[in-house]
């Protein structure tokens, strides 16, 4: 096992910890729900939903997210033209 395995492949264990600890710090989509009534979307979280620390972590979940998935990829891409010794 080469450095470079060792590295990637600790690297796809901190991502997924990640991707894991700021899904489970995200408020649920449905915890609005009950809001549907006249004026209850008039809320001070609401009209600042894009600075809000919920906007915040949906772009890191999206962020790390792609990166994970690139970083798999590509792992198993050097894997496989490693093992089948394609050049």
């Amino acid at each position: 096992m080469s450095s470079a395995e060792i590295i990637c492949g600790v690297a796809i264990i901190i991502f997924s910890i990640l991707i894991v600890a700021i899904v489970l710090f995200q408020e649920g989509q449905q915890q609005n729900m009950g809001a549907l009534t006249g004026g209850a979307g008039d809320t001070f979280l609401a009209k600042n939903k894009s600075r809000s620390i919920d906007s915040f972590l949906t772009r890191w979940t999206r962020f790390i997210a792609i990166m994970f998935f690139l970083l798999v990829i590509g792992v198993n891409a050097i894997l496989f033209f490693k093992l089948f010794g394609v050049s």
